[in-house]
């Protein structure tokens, strides 16, 4: 029976192609071959239009969104698909929701399914009936070949043998894991690992080595199997350095998993889901050399967590400048949250902890300035890292001294390898006949690029020459070793950044909690050891503030305050060398705002006369004297006489100027000094 009628031939046939990965892309063009070879079986079968639909090549057929499907789904729905044709029903399927839902479609519109052994219509008993069994076959072959295949992926993995790829600086020898015989790859990436204890950050170091000019070697996969290119390092680059456990010698398998999801109504898989270390398939150390012990990659994936910003309140967050050195320690000791920073522009850093998580809310656990507490902290930290400060200070000698020799190290292996690339380019172009200039020009070409690249290579190494730094004198040596016995001066030096003090405090400190008790701040540090110390910290008042100044200051400016105005208070005390509490000098402005702050009142004209008081220019005026006359009254207690400071006015009452003894002795004449060694002039 000819199931194939006019009114399929009227419409269109439509050839579906697919193959289920880019692998089978590259190695399986026979497949593809005869998927479209379809087409010439379509024109023959009598279709003059036929439509290829191939958007589904390298994709799934498992359940996944296909695009290529959903189209030849709108096709027949539409009503202008009269056959469908694949050389099989797994071609076009693999699950039995997307199987049944063409056989229901194809039923209702009246289209054709044909594969290579022969033409079925849907709305026939039998043949959908053997349809039905194609597909369920269909089905079960793709979960028995993926049973089957992980099965012995995890056999193998678990002996420690399954290598999908090959990390850079290892090389597959018999089914065990070598390093690179190369000494340049070998190197830099030991280099990596020794900065990044260094630097501690990833960001950082991927800095450092675009800086210094060193590349980082990647695989790349191609044709001609697996070659090494050295490119400009990159974030992603050195984070998977870091973070792969290979390079410890430890051989992983399930890192990573897959993820299934709904998304309209279609399964979608998410490959390269991480996983948490325990979730782990096979963990076998010691498995091969590594470039670093298991401990110190531990430790790294430490450090990167923690550098981790905007990932919640249990993360400390990667080290930044700004005030507050403990930002990314402290934790609340009343909630448990990790306390925030609040810089202002023009007041100090505060640490605030705010259960809200909304800085405009008044319901704060605790609020304080970071000053007393980073200065109580670093205090306990110098004090207890003083015995490695001698160390420390011989270890900064011989990182100075080494200091540039890495790029110049890597500089010199890439003019190694660039001088072996020469010869080898100058061996190619001498093989090959100089009258061949199709083959000769092209070699000569790379022969003068290689040239190129020593040449440059050289002038770089000649100029990392010339940067090195030069040796420590015995004096700055001697002085370096000086700041060990002296951790304060060494830390509060001007050229010590905070970014360098916040490193030094996570690196001995875990954690510091902070709690609120009274009037003072309650810490416990908790350091890298296990151990644990306990401080208190003063909380400064409601309106107080570390700009505070001493009481006797406060003292001698209400004194002055009675007997001078703020434009004369002002040069006395910058004689005096007293200076106001933020360190500057006095003028009329800040005399006026400080006894506005102190509840002074102002001197005010005529205040003296009314406590019937004179200062000296007036008392000497009163009795007709010079001023000295009346500084000599007073100096030999003839005088009562009242002086607020050095340089500061004599107060002088009234009624003591009518003293007895006063007048007696501007009577007798006082001599002008008592120094015996003062002689009398004679003006006869």
């Amino acid at each position: 029976m000819n199931k194939i009628a006019p009114e399929h031939l009227t419409r269109d046939a439509y050839v579906y192609v697919r193959q289920s990965t880019a692998d089978q892309l590259l190695n399986n063009p026979e497949s593809r071959r005869r998927q479209y070879a379809l087409v010439a079986r379509a024109r023959m079968l009598g279709w003059e239009h036929v439509i290829v639909i191939d958007d589904d090549l390298g994709r799934s057929g498992g359940g996944q969104l296909r695009p290529g499907f959903e189209r030849l789904l709108a096709a027949i729905c539409a009503g202008t698909a009269g056959a469908v044709l694949a050389i099989e029903a797994s071609r076009l399927a693999r699950n039995g929701r997307d199987w049944h839902t063409l056989l229901e479609f194809c039923a209702f519109v009246n289209s054709l399914i044909i594969d290579e052994d022969g033409i079925y219509d849907p709305r026939l008993v039998n043949d959908r009936l053997l349809l039905g069994l194609k597909g369920t076959f269909s089905e079960l072959e793709l979960s028995i070949f993926r049973q089957r295949s992980q099965a012995a992926l995890r056999l193998k993995a678990a002996r420690g043998e399954l290598y999908t790829t090959v990390a850079i600086g290892y090389r597959r020898s018999a089914d065990r894991l070598e390093q690179d015989p190369d000494r340049r790859i070998r190197e830099v990436l030991s280099l990596v690992f020794r900065k990044f204890s260094e630097i501690g950050s990833v960001r950082q170091l991927a800095l450092w080595l675009r800086q210094e000019g060193i590349d980082l070697p990647i695989a790349v996969y191609g044709r001609q199997g697996r070659t090494v290119q050295w490119r400009a390092p990159r974030y992603n680059t050195v984070h998977r350095l870091l973070t792969n456990p290979v390079y410890a010698g430890v051989y992983v398998f399930g890192r990573t998993g897959s993820r299934a999801r709904l998304d309209n109504g279609r399964k979608v898989i998410t490959h390269g889901v991480a996983r948490r270390r325990e979730e782990w398939e096979v963990l076998i150390r010691d498995h091969h050399d590594g470039y670093i012990s298991w401990e110190e990659y531990d430790r790294n994936q430490k450090i990167i967590a923690g550098n981790a910003n905007m990932k919640g309140t249990m993360v400390a967050g990667s080290v930044r400048n700004g005030g507050g050195l403990l930002v990314g320690l402290l934790r609340c000791g009343h909630c448990g949250r990790k306390l925030k920073v609040l810089h202002h522009a023009r007041r100090d850093t505060r640490y605030i902890c705010n259960a809200e998580m909304d800085y405009a809310s008044d319901k704060k656990c605790i609020t304080f300035s970071n000053m007393r507490v980073d200065a109580a902290v670093s205090a306990e930290v110098l004090r207890a890292i003083s015995p490695l400060a001698m160390e420390a200070a011989l270890q900064l000698i011989a990182d100075r001294e080494r200091a540039g020799t890495e790029r110049l190290r890597q500089s010199e292996l890439a003019l190694e390898q660039a001088r072996y690339e020469v010869t080898h380019a100058r061996r190619q172009y001498d093989a090959v006949d100089p009258d061949n200039r199709l083959v000769a020009g092209e070699l000569e070409r790379r022969w003068n690029e290689r040239l190129a690249a020593v040449a440059r290579l050289e002038e770089q190494i000649q100029s990392s020459q010339n940067e090195l730094p030069r040796a420590l004198r015995d004096d700055e040596r001697a002085t370096l070793l000086a700041l060990a016995d002296d951790l304060p001066r060494l830390w509060n030096h001007p050229a010590a950044s905070s970014e360098t003090r916040k490193r030094i405090l996570r690196a001995v400190l875990s954690e510091v909690i902070v709690t609120l008790a009274a009037d003072r701040l309650c810490l416990v540090l908790h350091w890298q050891g296990g151990d644990h110390t306990r401080l208190e910290v003063v909380k400064n008042r409601t309106g107080q503030n570390r700009w505070k100044t001493d009481v006797e200051t406060v003292q001698l400016i209400r004194e002055l305050a009675r007997a001078l105005p703020d434009l004369s208070i002002a040069p006395v005390l910058n004689r005096l060398g007293i200076p106001s509490a933020k360190g500057y000098s006095w003028t009329q402005l800040r005399v006026r705002n400080f006894r506005s702050v102190h509840q002074i009142a102002v001197y005010r004209e005529g205040e003296r006369a009314e406590r019937h008081e004179l200062i000296l220019h007036e008392a000497a005026s009163r009795l007709g004297v010079s001023k000295m006359t009346v500084v000599r009254l007073i100096r030999d207690g003839l005088l009562p006489a009242r002086q607020a400071c050095v340089g500061a006015p004599y107060v002088i009452r009234e009624d003591d100027l009518d003293r007895p003894a006063v007048r007696r002795a501007l009577a007798n004449g006082r001599a002008v000094s008592p120094d015996l060694r003062q002689e009398r002039l004679s003006f006869q």
